[in-house]
């Protein structure tokens, strides 16, 4: 068995895990992980463990997330075709292309589209051509810099995804999310545990806050992080 015959079962595998598990809910999560190519996101050495579903570690201590967690995530955000995403700590780009399988879909009539902000620069760099061999360059846009402080310049967002540990809840992200908006953010200490907080701003812009549970992310950095 070549080595993509064996990516293609264990992508299978886990899939299967994961819905039996009750990670994986919707048809649209359920799409998004079988179509995604995890593998393509992480380093090559990393490639034939890309579906075992633990956390691998990327560039500069960063990591991309487990795949349960990417599976929750989406699951919460309640993604739907059309709508605009911010993904705060980009880092390999994997979830932010997971995302725009969503809201993007080859051949929908309402293309929406994730922007992704990651603070080390190379990174970024590493995300884009992932993005780029993966083929959601044109639905993800990549960009460098302080993620707390989100990107204004192509607010408001439908959804926000925070893939890094807040001290607080970041007020210019409240600020960018649309009422009736959902974020999802890990918020606590610089350790590995925090609680992942399920934010949802109202229609007459009050925020609600709910804990879904406890979470390992890497802490934030810049003006918001830790």
């Amino acid at each position: 068995m070549d080595m993509n015959d064996s990516i293609k079962r264990e992508r299978e595998r886990l899939i299967q895990r994961l819905q039996a598990s009750g990670y994986i809910k919707s048809d649209e999560v359920e799409r998004a992980m079988r179509t995604v190519p995890r593998e393509e996101f992480v380093p090559a050495q990393f490639r034939r463990h890309a579906y075992r579903d633990t956390p691998l570690s990327i560039l500069h201590g960063q990591t991309i997330s487990a795949p349960h967690m990417c599976a929750i995530m989406c699951e919460f955000l309640d993604l739907a075709e059309g709508q605009t995403v911010l993904d705060v700590g980009g880092g390999s780009g994997y979830h932010a292309a997971l995302c725009a399988e969503i809201v993007a879909p080859e051949g929908t009539g309402v293309p929406g589209h994730i922007y992704t902000i990651e603070i080390v620069k190379s990174l970024v760099e590493f995300a884009k051509e992932n993005l780029e061999k993966a083929g959601y360059s044109n639905r993800v846009t990549m960009v460098h810099g302080d993620g707390g402080k989100g990107l204004p310049e192509h607010a408001p967002f439908d959804r926000i995804l925070v893939a890094a540990a807040a001290p607080d809840i970041p007020q210019p992200l409240v600020d960018q999310l649309v009422p009736g908006g959902i974020m999802l953010i890990p918020v606590g200490s610089r350790g590995f545990f925090q609680d992942l907080m399920i934010v949802r701003k109202n229609e007459d812009s009050s925020i609600s806050k709910k804990r879904w549970g406890g979470v390992a992310f890497v802490p934030m950095t810049g003006d918001y992080g830790h």
